[in-house]
């Protein structure tokens, strides 16, 4: 131990026990993060709550269109066409292409966030994405539309 003007020096004080109080504010985040500042962005936990969501409603939803398709009688034209125009039919099929581009749109968009380094070529990519996910969404709803309101013949 050392002695500087009779106190102990901070180097020789003891640490304070498991479960005693600490001076000073408890804090759970490093050194390191400390320093730089990066912490929550507070948005992880509901990106991961909705990506569960989508999957989770993709389940039922991938399961009635399979069977569906395969409960056809046959697979020509005019029996999807007519499979099509069908109100619910064309209800759950939009349902599933607009929660499986949503899906698809966050796990992609966390690749992005994640591989992606550089903050413009990450803000330009992140924007291709969801521009190119907006166009596929609807593609599938108008073509699903169009087949159903009598459209495609």
């Amino acid at each position: 131990m050392t002695k500087s003007s009779g106190t102990l020096s901070n180097a020789a004080q003891p640490r304070p026990r498991r479960g005693e109080a600490q001076e000073g504010p408890s804090t759970l985040r490093s050194p390191l993060a400390t320093a730089l500042g990066r912490g929550s962005a507070k948005e992880g936990v509901h990106h991961w709550w909705v990506q569960r969501l989508t999957s989770v409603a993709l389940v039922p939803l991938s399961v009635w269109f399979v069977v569906s398709v395969l409960s056809l009688p046959s697979l020509d034209h005019a029996t999807v066409t007519a499979w099509l125009g069908q109100l619910w039919t064309a209800v759950f099929l939009i349902l599933l292409v607009l929660t499986a581009v949503w899906h698809s749109q966050l796990g992609v968009r966390v690749v992005v966030e994640d591989y992606v380094h550089g903050p413009g070529a990450k803000a330009l990519t992140l924007a291709l994405v969801t521009f190119f996910h907006v166009v596929v969404a609807a593609a599938g709803v108008l073509a699903i539309l169009k087949v159903a309101l009598g459209g495609a013949g």
